[in-house]
């Protein structure tokens, strides 16, 4: 019954387990468990239903998205009393927003950056994105940012390869932006992808990144975790940065209609 397993996915998320235990006893569950309010039928699908989940806010650690997820998409998606299970959208309430930073700037302070209003931001992405020397790399950015682009992008998987490390990477590329603004007399970048093995050597790529006075870094969100994206979101405030996400391994987890997350959740 819809019943049964709205409040079955409500347990899972938050204090339930597969069986009793005595330390059940130990605490308030009414207090923390989850609690599954509304049911409703998907019209045209049979055996398919919404279910509203709320959970009590001390349940989640302040300024977390590595902990909210793990709450409630962490373990319930592998429940076998259920067929499928997505999470189609999330609502989170002002007292919770307002522990996480959010992202280190908008669109506003990406016009101001780069000088350009009163039209979109018109820019490209570099291929091919694999292959390519350092200095082959700069010369397409130059010629793209000399051509009439604002900016110029790595793409999700130009990290730091036998072809092309990071370090030469962003040196020639740097070169191409002060070139091609020197020559066209208008502000341009180039978004450096800081994603790396560990939040040591992306922080790193990033510190090298503003010393070059490259005005954005990227990052790959989802393959590199939301406690490297956040711990990288707080550099870039700290220090002028802007931020550019790439949503490389996003379909994996919402493309299927019946299982997953939506993106708008991502």
């Amino acid at each position: 019954p819809a019943e049964e397993a709205g409040a079955a996915v409500a347990a899972e998320s938050s204090t339930g387990t597969w069986t009793t235990v005595w330390t059940d006893g130990l605490t308030s569950l009414d207090r923390y468990k989850g609690r599954c309010y509304h049911i409703e039928a998907v019209i045209g699908e049979e055996n398919q239903y919404i279910c509203y989940v709320a959970y009590p806010l001390d349940l989640f650690e302040e300024g977390s998205v590595t902990n909210m997820f793990t709450s409630i998409v962490g373990n319930v998606f592998g429940f076998k009393a259920l067929r499928a299970l997505r999470l189609e959208d999330l609502r989170i309430p002002p007292a919770y927003s307002k522990t996480f930073q959010g992202p280190p700037h908008g669109i506003q302070v990406e016009r101001d950056k780069l000088n350009k209003y009163g039209r979109p931001l018109l820019g490209c992405t570099i291929k091919p994105k694999l292959g390519l020397s350092a200095k082959n790399y700069g010369r397409a950015v130059y010629e793209c940012l000399r051509g009439g682009l604002d900016f110029t992008k790595d793409d999700e998987n130009v990290n730091s390869q036998p072809f092309m490390r990071w370090r030469d990477r962003f040196l020639f590329c740097a070169e191409a932006i002060y070139k091609s603004q020197s020559e066209t007399g208008e502000i341009k970048g180039h978004y450096l992808n800081a994603t790396a093995a560990t939040c040591e050597e992306m922080i790193k790529r990033a510190v090298f990144a503003r010393e070059l006075g490259a005005p954005i870094v990227m990052h790959d969100y989802l393959t590199g975790g939301f406690t490297a994206n956040t711990s990288l979101a707080h550099y870039c405030r700290d220090n002028g940065l802007l931020l550019h996400i790439h949503r490389a391994m996003h379909a994996v987890i919402d493309r299927q209609k019946n299982h997953g997350m939506h993106f708008r959740v991502l």
